[in-house]
């Protein structure tokens, strides 16, 4: 008995027309025989949680650096978060639920150490740029498994790509990941807010709250409710006009309110510090980076601060601090 294919022949018989059949996907960069019991896209799901880079989230920072107390998200768990409701839309809607989830958990596997401030930093130093959702490409593409990569299919590879707000995935689950990112972002980060005393839930405005919801579990539901309601049985991932112009204009309050106040920034000047520290001393020293990004660099001849850039990108909040003590805090000395 081949579980795939009749998985495969479920899909044809259940999922909606606009769906991204399992079958049908544009396949991998390297041709794999296919597996007897998983789809191609569950076989991709399976990789991403079994790769180093998705072990490595549950130590960066979501939004507030080094944060006391163990409720607080970290990228790891907002990739649950995003991974949950996008897989809820995309069941209700009849689409690909193991490709949703595949692109979910792998979204921001290029993420920096120290949240967006530690990639605002990366990308203002490294002459070519950098943006993690590329560095999220490039992971799976490239720098898992010592410069094979995971070799996933074309259709996840293309849903991280594009989960940015200015994105055009090509499938409709990975347009429902691209809502979900910032739905689930969005509501865990007033949770977190509130929890940091920054502000109270009635200190949200009221001419977004009166449509969304008044509480982090009201406007779930009822984004979710909405995305389901405007794109049942239609080629297109949409939310209504008033609430997707609420939830747009509670996403500028965060920014103002949030994002950019002194809390969650109150470290960020210290952690960008420490990244130009790093950056300039591997640039400086590239003998001193591991051997598999020596020999990545040497391999693909991409060049030193690639590699650089490469290695910090990929490090956790703790292991980058680790480092900058090792490297540049004097050690006590003691006599033998």
């Amino acid at each position: 008995m081949n579980i795939r294919e009749s998985t495969e022949q479920w899909e044809n018989a259940y999922l909606s027309p606009y769906a991204a059949f399992s079958k049908n996907s544009r396949g991998r960069e390297r041709e794999e025989e296919a597996c007897d019991i998983r789809t191609a896209y569950q076989r991709d799901r399976d990789r991403i949680i079994h790769c180093k880079a998705f072990r490595r989230l549950k130590h960066k920072t979501q939004v507030f650096l080094a944060p006391e107390g163990d409720h607080y998200r970290t990228r790891l768990t907002h990739t649950l978060e995003v991974s949950q409701i996008a897989r809820t839309i995309a069941k209700s809607l009849r689409m690909n639920e193991d490709l949703t989830e595949a692109i979910a958990l792998a979204h921001d596997l290029g993420h920096t150490p120290f949240g967006h401030s530690g990639e605002a930093i990366l990308n203002k130093i490294c002459s070519q740029g950098f943006a993690h959702y590329r560095q999220s490409v490039r992971v799976v593409e490239i720098l898992e498994k010592n410069g094979m990569g995971l070799n996933l299919t074309w259709e996840v590879r293309d849903g991280i790509l594009n989960h940015r707000t200015s994105g055009q995935p090509s499938t409709l689950e990975g347009a429902i990941v691209r809502l979900s990112d910032k739905i689930a972002y969005i509501n865990h980060d007033i949770d977190d807010a509130i929890r940091a005393r920054m502000f109270v839930e009635e200190d949200l405005p009221e001419c977004y709250t009166g449509i969304l919801g008044h509480s982090v579990r009201e406007r779930l539901n009822n984004l979710i409710h909405d995305i389901i309601g405007n794109s049942y049985g239609k080629p297109e991932i949409i939310m209504s006009p008033d609430m997707e112009s609420a939830m747009q204009g509670l996403r500028t309050w965060m920014f103002e309110n949030v994002y950019k106040s002194d809390i969650p920034k109150a470290e960020e000047g210290k952690a960008q510090h420490l990244i130009v520290m790093l950056f300039n001393y591997y640039m400086e020293h590239p003998d001193k980076l591991p051997e598999e990004y020596r020999i990545l660099m040497e391999v693909r001849m991409e060049g030193r601060e690639r590699a650089v850039c490469d290695y910090i990108a990929g490090m956790s909040d703790s292991y980058a601090i680790d480092k900058f003590e090792e490297l540049f805090v004097p050690k006590a000395w003691k006599s033998v």
